[in-house]
């Protein structure tokens, strides 16, 4: 088993300004974490607790007001913004409650858009096999080259999924996945989710407010008010 760290958080701190006073509302404060190379971890909490900020900075769309974050090997205060543009093409894959498939453009096109903004970036005969290959692997091959709209909302959410993977990301970020899903297609997707960061020993958090779903992931991870907790 490897057992690098693809995310160590050290001490971060984070806060938004909160009416017109100066006053500032508090995220969370001196949090570390660390989560191992394929690892699936879970993080639960009320709404508006900060879950989806903590995805963020994760994923380098957002950054702490103070403390240390390295991920998939790079510390992210020492990357500019084309540093972090490549660390998030290259090595970390996302997925959000809402599929974001461009409705102009086929399925398979959606799936192999994201190796356009890769550093380094696949032949396009080998990157139409992997997105194929993909697609198979969630039983969708025969819609590879339908529009986004000629298919269900659940394999739409299924190509998105996908879609996260086709540069072979070390990390996928998951922000409530299954939320406009019913519970048969919510269990369908993360068992894929799961098969698919199995199989490519990728590493999996997993924001979600249903406690069935986050039982499914290695380690269970709850904020408690500005901190957050191992369950």
């Amino acid at each position: 088993m490897d057992h690098r760290m693809i995310v160590q958080l050290d001490k971060i701190s984070k806060s938004y300004p909160e009416g017109s006073d100066n006053k500032r509302r508090e995220i969370f404060n001196d949090l570390s974490l660390s989560i191992q190379t394929g690892q699936s971890v879970s993080v639960v909490g009320p709404s508006g607790c900060g879950k989806s900020t903590l995805l963020n900075i994760i994923g380098t769309l957002d950054s702490p007001d103070s403390g240390e974050v390295e991920v998939c090997g790079s510390n992210i205060s020492n990357l500019n913004d084309k540093g972090l543009s490549a660390l998030r093409a290259d090595k970390i894959g996302f997925v959000f409650q809402s599929h974001h498939l461009l409705p102009q453009i086929s399925v398979i096109e959606n799936v192999i858009l994201p190796n356009l903004a890769s550093s380094s970036p696949l032949e396009q005969s080998e990157c139409s096999n992997t997105a194929i290959q993909l697609l198979e692997s969630v039983g969708m091959s025969d819609h590879a080259h339908k529009m986004p709209s000629e298919i269900s909302g659940g394999e739409m959410q299924r190509v998105a999924v996908v879609r996260s993977m086709i540069n072979s990301p070390e990390l996928l970020l998951a922000d409530e996945p299954t939320g406009a899903l019913d519970r048969e297609r919510s269990e369908e997707l993360i068992a894929l989710l799961l098969h698919l960061c199995d199989e490519h020993n990728t590493g999996l958090i997993l924001v979600t407010h249903d406690v069935k779903t986050a039982s499914r992931m290695e380690r269970n991870l709850a904020f408690e008010g500005t901190s957050i907790v191992e369950v």
